[in-house]
Parts: structure tokens; C-alpha cells; sequence
């Protein structure tokens, strides 16, 4: 009995090794960017310099139009920072274009049939920071 007790005891033991090694090994995934708010929390390196590369060429303008200088790092952007009010303004015009883009291009007739072109940022700014109004 005392022998087979010592057995559970070794088993019980190397199992608690085993799972405590494996939780504290485990890393929670935790989200690559910070501070995203309407592009999705998983999104890829590539896809996210894709969707960075289009707003420049969109509105003819570098990354310091929208994020904000780092404090601690000196010439450098601080990419996560709500500082610059442009990256708000941002959102709201991303927003924008996929509420268009889902509830009416999407939805015109024929759209199964017909290639359309969806509305994005270069719709209306054309390559200028603050869009042209015409008449």
C-alpha cells in the first residue's frame, strides 16, 4: 500500500510539473497593434502597411498626417497614440466607407452582375490631404 502510494504520489507530481510548465509556457496571444479601433485586432503585418500605404497614396500624404510624434523616442512615431487628431478623423471617414460600401453598394441591383468599384478614401480626396469640393 505505502509503495503504491508513493506511485500516485510521483505520477501526481510529475503532472502538476507537466501542466504548471505548460500554463506558465502558454503565452496568451496577445494583440500585435495597439489601440485599433476599426481595422480588426488580428490583422497582418502586410495587411496593416497595405491599409497604412492606401491612405497615404489616397490622400498624398506621410504617416506623421495622422499618428503622432513618440515622447520617449525621439524621431520617431508613436503609432498607438490618440494624440493627432487626423487619426480620429481617420476612423470616422473608414467607418464611413464601409457603412457605404455594405448598406448601398453592396445593395444596388444587378451588383451580382455588374462589377462596381467600391468607395475608399481616394473617392473623394484624390491624392489631396483635404478633398476638393466642386460645384
Amino acid at each position: 500500500m505505502l509503495k503504491q502510494n508513493k506511485k500516485i504520489t510521483v505520477v501526481v507530481a510529475i503532472l502538476s510539473v507537466i501542466f504548471i510548465s505548460t500554463i506558465s509556457f502558454t503565452s496568451h496571444v496577445q494583440p500585435r497593434y495597439k489601440n485599433l479601433k476599426v481595422l480588426p485586432q488580428d490583422i497582418s503585418h502586410d495587411g496593416l502597411d497595405s491599409v497604412m500605404d492606401g491612405f497615404k497614396a489616397a490622400l498624398g500624404v506621410k504617416c506623421n498626417f495622422c499618428h503622432a510624434p513618440s515622447k520617449t523616442q525621439p524621431g520617431r512615431m508613436d503609432m498607438a497614440s490618440d494624440e493627432n487628431p487626423h487619426k480620429d478623423i481617420a476612423r470616422n471617414m473608414l467607418r464611413m466607407t464601409i457603412e457605404m460600401n455594405d448598406k448601398y453598394i453592396a445593395n444596388i441591383p444587378h451588383a451580382d452582375t455588374v462589377k462596381l468599384q467600391s468607395i475608399t478614401c481616394a473617392t473623394c480626396h484624390r491624392g489631396q490631404a483635404i478633398p476638393t469640393v466642386t460645384k
